[in-house]
């Protein structure tokens, strides 16, 4: 990887043999989150969230801070994204169109290199993830011209299996979604407890990194390549809330995708805790 110089912040790494423009960034200097760049996801598929929330937010000391939070025996954390899901927006009219009003983007973009650093945080039973989203995933046959979520790192194994995970999936959330396999990387521990993961997404497919180690690449036939603007999420989740998935939640919309509660990690989680971000890149690819 090469290092990319930023003034007055740490230095980007980006993958070697291409020339890289600074497109977009929040380096979280000030002292209140910039919302101007990101959303609070507080709905999920059409329902308002049992965990997600606007509280435990912090900007300070140069940094993002998303707190773990309990409250009455339940717990909560955030989930920013520059974007939303439109199948999120609860249904506003009597009509047939099934979703709300859309939420305005804060930042889209297409291609090039997203790079996160970040702490991750210390207990199980809550994930931090950095990924990508389009707004109408699984909308059309060809997920080129509907997006494909890309996981750029997500820790829920870390303490479980001391491992870390990246890859994409495409085709929604229903019967047509398809999951080729993400990729699971050691979790290794840096000096100062800071990681830096990215991708590198282009029109020939998906190269992720994890820092400076490429992890491993996606890309057609195997895998479809996102051709559409995206969104980038910065979330954390408490697990045990969301459970309608899959074959929980049944095919027929059976399934109570309220119906969790935490798991026993969480309860026994030792506060506090946080997801705590240095800064979010996005640099795009140039001609010398």
């Amino acid at each position: 990887m090469e290092r990319f110089k930023v003034d007055g912040h740490a230095d980007s790494f980006l993958p070697e043999g291409k020339h890289w423009k600074l497109a977009w960034s929040d380096e979280f200097d000030g002292d209140t989150l910039d919302e101007s760049k990101w959303n609070f996801r507080r709905f999920f598929w059409g329902r308002k969230s049992p965990t997600f929330t606007d509280e435990g937010v912090e900007v300070r000391d140069g940094s993002l801070h998303i707190s773990l939070i309990k409250k009455d025996g339940n717990f909560y954390s955030a989930h920013l994204q520059t974007g939303s899901l439109t199948y999120d927006m609860p249904k506003d009219t009597d009509g047939f169109w099934p979703f709300g009003e859309f939420q305005p983007a804060k930042f889209m973009h297409r291609y090039g290199y997203y790079e996160i650093r970040c702490i991750l945080p210390k207990n199980s039973g809550w994930h931090a993830a950095f990924w990508l989203q389009a707004p109408g995933i699984g909308s059309h046959p060809d997920p080129g011209q509907c997006g494909v979520e890309t996981d750029i790192m997500e820790n829920y194994p870390q303490h479980t299996k001391g491992q870390l995970l990246c890859g994409n999936g495409y085709g929604g959330y229903g019967k047509n979604t398809v999951w080729p396999g993400h990729f699971a990387f050691p979790y290794k521990e840096t000096a100062d407890g800071w990681h830096y993961y990215g991708v590198d997404w282009s029109p020939e497919g998906y190269i992720f990194y994890a820092d400076g180690e490429m992890i491993g690449r996606q890309g057609p036939p195997e895998v479809p390549v996102s051709h559409v603007e995206q969104f980038i999420l910065v979330s954390t989740e408490c697990h045990g809330y969301h459970r309608c998935f899959g074959e929980n939640c049944g095919f027929e919309g059976s399934g109570d995708v309220w119906a969790g509660s935490p798991v026993e990690e969480l309860k026994r989680a030792v506060l506090p805790d946080e997801f705590t971000v240095d800064h979010v890149r996005v640099f795009d690819r140039v001609e010398k």
